[in-house]
């Protein structure tokens, strides 16, 4: 939930000003265009957080870390992958998140699909309790 309302913020400043300078073209023009722009944005939002220290503020916030299986950093290749069996699986109703409560390991197909896991993050704990 607290990374839908960052999200959230975050498409909401970048989706303002396309509006702002579209708001002469037609419709016809704007729907498709944002149909693009929105995931597009999504997937930069995500990767780079990813690729950036395998977090995004709220998986920092609950001392969580994306890695591959190994636990090694993600690649490029491995986060966009990653991102787009996240959006083909809440395209279809949430299935993809909806797994890991059937999974062994709790994963989450596109996690399980990707090669990547969710793990602790034991250095952000460690750096909490020394404050």
């Amino acid at each position: 939930m607290y990374e839908t309302l960052l999200l959230a913020a975050v498409l909401f400043a970048a989706t303002l000003p396309v509006l702002i300078l579209m708001q002469h073209a037609g419709a016809a023009l704007i729907r498709p265009l944002l149909q693009l722009y929105v995931p597009l944005l999504c997937g930069a939002y995500f990767v780079w957080q990813w690729l950036h220290g395998g977090q995004t503020l709220p998986m920092k916030s609950w001392r969580l870390k994306l890695v591959m299986r190994d636990g090694a950093p993600l690649t490029l290749r491995r986060a966009l992958y990653r991102f787009i069996l996240a959006l083909l699986g809440l395209a279809l109703f949430g299935t993809g998140f909806l797994w890991a409560f059937f999974d062994r390991d709790r994963q989450f197909l596109h996690d399980r699909l990707a090669g990547t896991r969710i793990v602790n993050d034991e250095r952000g704990t460690m750096n909490a309790e020394r404050l």
